[in-house]
Formats: structure tokens, sequence, C-alpha cells
């Protein structure tokens, strides 16, 4: 009797374990909604907002603004790493650390020395606890995504990059592709090259832009903004991916407990058919010690 209770001590546990799983994945799913849509309707902006910029940027002199300037060496880069906040969505923090890492040591053995700039707290953990060169930390922020956020973290690199911290400044993220596809991103964020636009994709594809004041003047007011969009768009790709992650996750932890509960109750009923046959025996025994008495 007690291997019976133990068994169902167990399925009592993953039924409980079930319900908070499949919680999780209900409240991923209702954030994921939110976030994704913001990702989608943010993406045609941003798309435009580069390609104006590009356009823009077209034989104007990159020594014309400190954020175009390219630096004659580069010894030192910061690297914004954007994390979650929160884990159980499988290996989506994982992946991005491993990116991290791997940019690391390539910088390290290109001779440039590498600041972290840490948004989100699963990342900052996993590097404060190997003693890698952070220079600031912004855990607890990605619950909610806004762009004031982008704003800040922005200003992280920017002051790093006009200071002379750093040469170069990047961002890596997790990209978007689908609910099962969260892919690590690197993107050089300063000095900012906008993408020239080529080929003719779209209605708009080569087109000038007649501009008062000048495009030099425009582009000072431009660049922060075109920084700050760019970095508001790597923080809505990481929260979409974190929830589809966690989603994901949550929803085959869900199916493993569902089966370990199948598994635990057929062991169950085995266990009782074994123990109602033992009492059986002991009857019948009984029954015949008696009758040869």
């Amino acid at each position: 009797m007690a291997a019976l209770r133990d068994i169902q001590n167990k399925i009592s546990a993953v039924k409980k374990t079930r319900q908070i799983t499949r919680a999780m994945n209900m409240v991923a799913a209702a954030k994921l909604r939110g976030v994704q849509d913001k990702t989608e309707k943010f993406r045609p902006y941003a798309e435009k907002f580069a390609e104006v910029l590009g356009s823009l940027a077209q034989g104007i002199n990159p020594d014309s603004h400190p954020l175009l300037a390219v630096p004659e060496a580069v010894t030192k880069v910061g690297l914004i790493l954007i994390s979650s906040d929160r884990g159980m969505c499988g290996s989506f923090n994982a992946n991005l650390i491993q990116a991290g890492t791997k940019f690391v040591k390539e910088k390290k053995e290109a001779d440039q020395e590498v600041n972290l700039y840490m948004v989100g707290k699963k990342a900052r953990d996993y590097y404060k606890n190997r003693e890698y060169p952070i220079a600031e930390d912004m855990p607890g922020v990605m619950n909610s995504v806004d762009f004031d956020l982008a704003v800040t973290v922005a200003r992280l690199g920017l002051d790093a990059f006009l200071a002379g911290e750093v040469d170069e400044v990047y961002v890596l993220y997790s990209k978007f592709k689908s609910m099962a596809a969260q892919v690590p991103t690197v993107e050089r964020l300063l000095p900012i090259q906008p993408e020239a636009l080529e080929g003719d994709e779209g209605a708009d594809a080569g087109q000038e832009y007649l501009t008062e004041p000048s495009a030099e003047e425009i582009l000072v007011d431009l660049l922060p903004r075109f920084l700050n969009v760019r970095v508001y768009s790597a923080l809505l790709e990481t929260s979409t991916g974190e929830n589809a992650a966690r989603m994901t996750a949550m929803d085959n932890a869900t199916n493993n407990c569902s089966d370990m509960i199948d598994n635990l109750t057929m062991l169950y009923n085995k266990a009782r058919q074994a123990a109602i046959t033992m009492e059986l025996v002991d009857i019948i025994g009984g029954v015949e010690a008696l009758k040869a008495g």
C-alpha cells in the first residue's frame, strides 16, 4: 500500500505541475499576441526610416557628423546584449549567451577590448558570475518594452561612443523568424552606415528626396532617432522571441506532464492489480489451510 500511495502522490504532483505549465503557456500566448502585433506594425516604419536615411546620406562626407565617422583603428568595442529577465523559455537565453561569448572571443582574438552593456537579467547573471567586463546593466526591464526603454538603452552605447570609450557599438538580439525559430543576430549600431538603396525593389527604390533645410542639417536630427528606432526594433524582436519560446517550452512541458501521468496511472493500475492478486492468494491460502486442519 505504501507503493500505491507513493504513486498517487507522484500523479498528484505532476497534475499540479501540468496546471502551472498550462497557465504559463496561456500567459505567454496572451503576451505574444500583443508584442508580435507591435513588432509586425513597427517593421515597415523601421525599414522606411532606413531607406530615407540611406538616400539622404548618399554623397555626404562621413566626417560631417560624429555618428557617421568611421574610426581609423578599432581597439575597443561595445556590445549591447539583450536577453530576457525570466527563464522557462527553453534555449532562448542560452543561444543569446552563446552568441555573445562567441562575439567576445572573436574580438579578443582581433586584439579588441569588449565592454558589455547588459539588458535583461539572464545574460547579466551569466556574465557577472564569470567576471566579464560589464560596463552597464539593466535587469528587470524586459517585462514591458516601450520606446522610452529603447531611448535609454541606445543612450548607453551613444554616450560611450561619443566619449571615446568605444570605437564601435554592436547590438546582439534575438530576431523573431517564427514560433520555432528565434535567431541570435549581431548588428553594428555605431558608427552608423545607412544601407545604400540598390536595385529596383519597391516603388521608391533609388528615389531622391528634395529637402529643406539641407540633408546635412536633417541628418543631425535623424541619426540619433535612427539609433533609437534600431534599438527599439531589437527590443521588440527579442521580446516576441522570448514569449514565443516560452509558449513553445510550456506547451512541450504540458505534453510531457500528460505523458508522465499516463505512465504513472498505468504503473499504479499494475501495482494495484498485483496487490489485489496477493491478497487473493493469501485468502485462498488461508482457506486451504483451514480445510487441511
